[in-house]
């Protein structure tokens, strides 16, 4: 069965996982990113890539940082932007997902950007889009959030330039996280012999084993001589019952601080997708310190989906 992400030439046209991907196509979103860091720096900062397109921003869920950096993104690639606050609008009033896509469809959509509290719709509203219609995933559920899992490795390659040599630590709420998912999709098939998830036995499932990713359920044995730390939050919206004794707990145990730090390599880059709780997953003294890349991955973040929206629009279905 043909990835629904790919053509019949093996490019892509949506963006839904990094899963399944080719290792070709994820340097080739990589590459493409870096290309785009330039014209970020510029004074005038467009491209003509995507003049005359529409791009649509439909947020079934919250977000301000990622739906920002979409809106940015598609901008300096001179598309025309609509963002649509579905959650108050057709979602509301008891339209049915499909019905809303087809109506937008009719509008001269060329590209729907989607974050949905379901996982999987963003599949469901590529399988029913017309054929010129490109959909990026911008969160889906629990299940994938791949231009973050980009973002991400278009960091840690910038900081470390070769993935094959690299100890990874992925450290907290990975449970519900849909960012760890496409990291660590994104870390095997770029060759990192050591993925490490690493929180309390309630927050990290044992069948991350099954994926090639080493379980730790203490902190120092977790992060110690890792290269990169990435840092996760704790989604207490996606928690249901107690599986936390208190986010204080949690920190003492699992919060990144200088003195745990120590542990990791001298050059450890510590990342975060945000945003960051101080005091419950990081220290203030480590978020703000000099191994945090924090800032960084924002703005590399607009030149990955840059990359994303201007390769999936070149490809026909």
């Amino acid at each position: 069965m043909r990835n629904p992400q790919l053509n019949r030439h093996g490019e892509l046209i949506h963006l839904l996982s990094i899963e399944g991907l080719p290792r070709a196509v994820l340097h080739h979103i990589l590459d493409t990113a870096g290309t785009f860091l330039s014209v970020n720096e510029r004074e005038v900062k467009k491209v003509p890539l995507l003049r005359g397109k529409s791009v649509f921003n439909l947020f079934f869920e919250n977000s301000t940082r990622t739906r920002t950096t979409f809106e940015i993104a598609a901008k300096r690639l001179s598309a025309d932007v609509i963002n649509l606050d579905i959650a108050r609008s057709s979602a509301a009033k008891g339209e049915s997902l499909l019905d809303t896509i087809a109506n937008l469809s009719a509008m001269q959509a060329d590209m729907f950007v989607v974050r949905h509290s379901e996982s999987g719709a963003p599949y469901l509203i590529a399988q029913h889009c017309a054929p010129h219609v490109h959909v990026v995933n911008a969160g889906d559920g629990r299940h994938a959030h791949p231009t973050q899992g980009l973002l991400d490795m278009y960091t840690i390659r910038h900081y470390k330039k070769d993935f094959t040599n690299l100890t990874v630590a992925i450290v907290g709420d990975i449970v519900h996280s849909r960012v760890a998912r496409s990291d660590i999709h994104a870390l095997t098939t770029l060759g990192v012999p050591e993925i490490r998830a690493v929180g309390p036995k309630t927050l990290v499932t044992p069948d991350l084993a099954s994926m090639g990713v080493r379980v730790c359920h203490d902190m120092a044995e977790g992060i110690r001589g890792a290269d990169v730390i990435i840092m996760l939050r704790l989604q207490n919206e996606r928690m249901s019952g107690a599986m936390l004794p208190s986010s204080a707990e949690f920190f003492k145990n699992f919060g990144l601080t200088p003195e745990k730090l120590a542990l990791a390599k001298p050059d450890v880059i510590v990342m975060h997708p945000g945003p960051i709780n101080r005091g419950v997953e990081i220290d203030s003294a480590v978020a703000d310190g000099p191994r945090s890349v924090i800032l960084p991955q924002v703005t590399f973040g607009i030149a990955v989906r840059m990359a994303v929206m201007s390769i999936i629009a070149g490809n026909e279905a």
